[in-house]
């Protein structure tokens, strides 16, 4: 683990983005609200925010931080969800690990709650992918005294 101490602490922000390739009539049931497990979307926001928490335990050399702010959204297209988490932290080391471990557990958990629909006769996935995970932007703000 990097020595940190002699860092000051500032507001950090790190947003991340991926998406996760569907059938189309999955996407249009998780719209519909027609997915036996439930609610697709609310279930993946809470995961990622579970998973923005507790990314120091996942990632062996992550600094547990103290995470101020968990924002997650969706976004629609024809055959996909992107998902985007934007975390929000006062501390001496950025939240990039921590939006880009979110993305991909809500995309995970997009894919756990509609595997039975995704699959094909075989049991196969031949659609689905998750896709395109990346930190579309880090924040570095002093604090104001």
């Amino acid at each position: 683990m990097v020595e940190i101490s002699a860092k000051p602490e500032v507001k950090r922000v790190a947003r991340a983005r991926g998406k996760i390739i569907l059938r189309e009539e999955t996407v249009r049931r998780i719209k519909e609200g027609k997915v036996e497990k439930g609610n697709v979307l609310t279930t993946a926001q809470i995961a990622a925010t579970l998973a923005v928490k507790r990314t120091s335990e996942l990632i062996p050399m992550c600094h547990p931080l103290p995470i101020t702010g968990v924002r997650v959204e969706f976004e629609f297209h024809t055959n996909a969800i992107e998902a985007m988490v934007e975390v929000t932290t006062v501390a001496k080391t950025g939240v990039e690990m921590e939006a880009v471990t979110g993305v991909s557990v809500a995309l995970l958990t997009i894919w756990d709650m509609v595997k039975a629909i995704e699959k094909d006769e075989q049991g196969q996935y031949p659609v689905t992918r998750i896709t395109d995970i990346y930190v579309e932007e880090k924040i570095k703000e002093a604090l104001h005294e």
